[in-house]
């Protein structure tokens, strides 16, 4: 500015027109000003001059070029251009812009292209308000000013609404012929009686219309205008309702090109799932699903799992599954929601927070406390109250089902919560329920399990959505329980056969009666039944005695009266709930059942074999045709969650509530294991008891729990244990040989080492070891969120039997455990370390043989 210019206010920007400027009191710094306009040449008639005035005052002016449409801004020389791609979703273009504000700082000018445009990439309007509204502030909290254009036609009310009370500058535009109007609808904190008038623009100035008469011509023109145009909905709907006019029309020509659209804003933009959804989700299926959302947006890959899978089933294989496949009954809580919420409680500054380098992990635990005590807007409450009332008092399961999840090769199994809800007490209660349930599963999307799982397979930087799958849980309500008959985990690869005559093609199943909980997880002093589908009575046990210890003792259920969920033993169960089905699914203990009866107790004492199941009906047939149908329709190995409702003859039907890829740990082909080493040089080996199929591996390092030391441990001591063991991890390059006594993961010390997933992931190979020391036994528990992870991460898995024949383990190999004779039980004294840098430790597996073993070179 030259020292003879006039002097303006410091808070004072002109729009470059002079007119302009005394209609609206100039613009004040802070502003955003949207444009609403029908043309974008009428946008850009009004940017070139506020451009010219803003360079001349040598301000910063950035140019966010986002739309398909031409230039708003052509070449000039006060005007940075910045391209930015809208077609990654509103988490990645929101981000990317509020990287560039704060990068440019302060007092920099921004000319956007039109809004309406991401509506082409997103197809979701209510995003277009949430970007604003994350935007709008941020903006006014640097100094800036923004101008912004959008197409009011193309939005919804709600969205336009929220845009207004979020700028503080508004103004639309209007043609009549060669005639421009402009009618300022909001100007924060400046006034004038005429200010808010409609303006003819006469000779470079805009006069208000104060005659009413013709105030009224005009505004009758406008609205004859409108009545051709269509209402205002949003774009989310018109494509839905285009979809539906085309379908009852039989236009057949539109339905690929409508489904193809529907698919990319509803199922993924994953190719691989996109490919699966085109072959087995019709337009019409796509419809229905958008009957049943909440919100709009992606409904995740856990509903779209379950939902492909079902109608894999129902079209590949009508005849087996139109009568033994459960109606499913679920309702869809769109990504958009989630969106939604964080705007709603002002936390997308925390959100950038956290997604930097920096915060990734520091800042998640205050942003996932806030969004636990956030609120719903209301219009997402009132769809959940519209969703209670469908379900009634029936128990739902609230799910995670993010846009990453249950895809290929990631499957986030157990990352995320999931929520049981009894469903009980008046509709506040309900309401009031089933909001904390979707608080805690947006809530765990900031879990560390979660984020770092995200980052070791390198998606922390993508946009992670959290939708949510709603489903009536499948049950029979027995008074004050309620649960259903049997549930269980089914998976087309059975990579953890323990036998050699068994096919792992023919798949296997980890059931469990009750509540499918106890079939995901691995639970302490409790064992889900494991069954080869191609062998289904042979057990990894040596006796009868063993297969009843190693049995399920404890069930899963939904209590009415307590409201929650909760875990009955098995004999109370059968003395409270007469009705329930135990001779379909478990056999008699006699000798327990007369010991039970000279003590006075009640009987008969039941063991859950699932024997009826297996030997009197035709389960193994439909799970081994539903697997094999499943993997031939994903043209992959599958990995299915199921609960079972049994008829008066104990035939089953399946519920299915779950399907996604199978991880597995790379197929190499055939593996040459050596000829029978010295035996001074086998650390262990076994025939059967490992999984991962074929592995060649050289190892750089061992990690191993003294038992003995272990075991002589107090509870707080092996906790300590489980986090140096975690320190070992983490310091150590290389391939690693992890090595303990009875479980990892467990929960419980005494049952092995406490240790989190997250704490061993970068190992390589992870080793059980049956000690004598305790109960420390390896659990056989495939299928498991800890065993899915080792699959996933593509760590092999072994589990020792020393007393068994076919299995060899010389700890011993790897060094003394100690000078001393008897070492104290310290915790760190428990921890072994081990490099291997003299010679080479080889781990080889062949799955065709079963045999796998770990041997030093020569």
């Amino acid at each position: 500015m030259t020292s003879d210019e006039p002097l303006q206010p410091t808070d004072r920007v002109s729009t470059g027109l002079a007119g302009l400027d005394e209609v609206l009191d100039g613009l004040r710094i802070g502003d955003n000003v949207v444009w609403r306009v029908s043309d974008l040449d009428d946008y850009r008639r009004f940017v070139l001059p506020f451009i010219d005035a803003a360079a001349h005052a040598g301000r910063q002016i950035i140019y966010l070029r986002f739309g398909e449409h031409a230039p708003i801004v052509s070449e000039h020389p006060g005007v940075r251009v910045i391209h930015i791609n809208a077609l990654g979703g509103f988490e990645s273009f929101t981000s990317r812009i509020w990287r560039l504000i704060e990068e440019h700082g302060r007092g920099a000018f921004y000319v956007c292209d039109c809004l309406s445009e991401l509506l082409n990439a997103w197809a979701t309007d209510a995003m277009v308000g949430n970007f604003f509204r994350v935007v709008c502030p941020f903006l006014f909290e640097l100094d800036t000013v923004a101008w912004f254009a959008l197409h009011p036609q193309r939005h919804s009310r709600m969205t336009l609404d929220r845009i207004r009370e979020t700028t503080q500058v508004m103004i639309d535009v209007h043609r009549d012929g060669y005639e421009v109007q402009i009618h300022p609808i909001k100007a924060w904190r400046r006034q004038s009686p005429t200010m808010f008038l409609p303006h003819r623009e006469q000779g470079g100035r805009f006069e208000p219309i104060t005659d009413s008469s013709d105030a009224t011509r005009v505004q009758a023109s406008l609205e004859l205008e409108y009545l051709h145009r269509q209402p205002l909905l949003d774009y989310w709907d018109k494509l839905f309702q285009e979809a539906g006019r085309v379908l009852a029309n039989h236009e057949q020509h539109c339905v690929d090109d409508l489904q193809d659209q529907v698919l990319k804003v509803l199922i993924s933009r994953d190719p691989k799932i996109l490919e699966l959804a085109r072959r087995y989700l019709s337009l019409e299926d796509l419809l229905t699903i958008r009957s049943r959302m909440v919100g709009s947006g992606y409904i995740g890959g856990k509903a779209t799992g379950m939902l492909i899978a079902r109608n894999i089933l129902l079209q590949e294989d009508p005849d087996a599954w139109t009568s033994c496949l459960e109606p499913h009954d679920s309702s869809y809580l769109g990504t958009d929601a989630y969106y939604a919420f964080l705007v709603h409680n002002g936390l997308w500054p925390s959100v950038m927070r956290q997604r930097s380098e920096a915060g990734y992990l520091t800042e998640a635990p205050k942003l996932q406390q806030s969004i636990r005590e956030g609120n719903f807007p209301n219009e997402i409450r009132s769809d959940l109250e519209r969703l209670l009332d469908h379900y009634g008092q029936y128990p739902i399961l609230v799910r995670s089902s993010s846009l990453q999840e249950d895809g290929f090769g990631n499957a986030f199994a157990g990352k995320y919560d999931s929520v049981f809800l009894v469903n009980q007490g008046g509709p506040e209660q309900r309401l009031a329920a089933l909001e904390d349930a979707i608080r805690k599963v947006y809530a765990s999307s900031m879990s560390e399990d979660a984020l770092v799982y995200r980052r070791q397979r390198g998606l922390h930087q993508r946009e992670e959505p959290m939708a949510l799958l709603i489903q009536r849980v499948n049950g029979r309500f027995h008074g004050r329980y309620y649960l259903p008959d049997a549930a269980g985990v089914g998976v087309s690869r059975n990579t953890f056969a323990w036998d050699s005559s068994m096919d792992p093609e023919a798949g296997m199943v980890r059931l469990v009666m009750g509540l499918g909980t106890r079939a995901v997880d691995r639970i302490e002093g409790d064992h889900a039944c494991v069954m080869a589908l191609d062998q289904p009575g042979r057990h990894p046990f040596r006796n009868q005695d063993e297969s009843y210890r190693f049995s399920q003792h404890l069930a899963d259920l939904l209590d009415l009266q307590e409201g929650g969920l909760t875990t009955c033993p098995l004999s109370q169960l059968a003395q409270d709930v007469p009705a329930l089905p135990l001779p379909y699914l478990a056999e008699v203990d006699r000798p327990a059942s007369e010991r039970a009866e000279q003590l006075g107790l009640a009987g008969p004492v039941w063991r859950l074999t699932f024997t009826p199941l297996v030997k009197r009906s035709r389960f193994i047939e439909r799970l081994s045709r539903l697997l094999q149908t499943l993997e031939a329709g994903y043209r992959h190995p599958v990995d299915v969650e199921f609960t079972l409702h049994l008829d008066g003859q104990g035939e089953p039907s399946f519920n299915l509530v779950q399907c996604r890829p199978l991880a597995t740990i790379g197929e190499t082909g055939p593996v040459s294991l050596p000829e029978e080493p010295d035996p001074e040089r086998i650390l262990f080996r076994t025939e059967g008891h490992f999984m991962g199929g074929n592995i060649n591996l050289t190892l750089d390092r061992v990690i191993r729990i003294d038992a003995s030391v272990y075991s002589r441990l107090t509870i707080g001591q092996r906790y300590d244990v489980a986090r140096l063991v975690g320190e070992a991890v983490r310091q150590g390059n290389g391939r690693t040989l992890l090595i303990g006594p009875g479980r990892w993961g467990t929960s419980s010390p005494e049952l092995g080492v406490p240790v989190r997933f997250t704490d061993i992931a970068g190992v390589s190979v992870l080793v059980e070891v049956s000690e004598k020391a305790g109960e420390m036994v390896p659990d056989l528990s495939y299928g498991s969120h800890f065993f899915q992870d080792l699959v996933e991460t593509g760590t092999a898995y072994v589990a020792l039997f020393p007393d068994d024949r076919q299995c060899l383990y010389q700890p011993q190999l790897l060094g003394p455990a100690s000078r001393e004779a008897e070492p104290e039980a310290r915790p760190e004294n428990a921890v072994l370390v081990t490099t291997i840098d003299d010679r080479p430790l080889h781990l080889r597996a062949d799955v065709i043989s079963h045999r796998l073993i770990c041997y030093f070179a020569d």
